[in-house]
């Protein structure tokens, strides 16, 4: 019996990368996060649009900070502030 998988899509490989690291990530951190990862290399432009892509999704959160856009791992807090 074989089992079909379906290829990581670059942001689904991205969006790994980014909750094992567990930091905030720029676009600079986010090329560096793809580097290591099987899918064909890519430009900043690219690094970006995937970004942007995740935050627009809801599962990354874009804030600026100092004139840089950082991209931040929404967290789950219940009504408490208590994750």
């Amino acid at each position: 019996m074989s089992t079909v998988t379906e290829p990581m899509t670059r942001r689904a490989y991205l969006l790994a990368a980014i909750q094992a690291d567990g930091q905030p990530v720029t676009t600079c951190r986010a090329e560096q996060l793809l580097d290591g990862s099987p899918l064909t290399p890519t430009g900043r432009n690219t690094v970006r649009k995937a970004l942007r892509g995740l935050a627009r999704d809801g599962l990354l959160i874009a804030q600026d900070l100092g004139g840089r856009r950082i991209y931040l791992i929404p967290t789950t807090t219940g009504e408490d502030g208590l994750a």
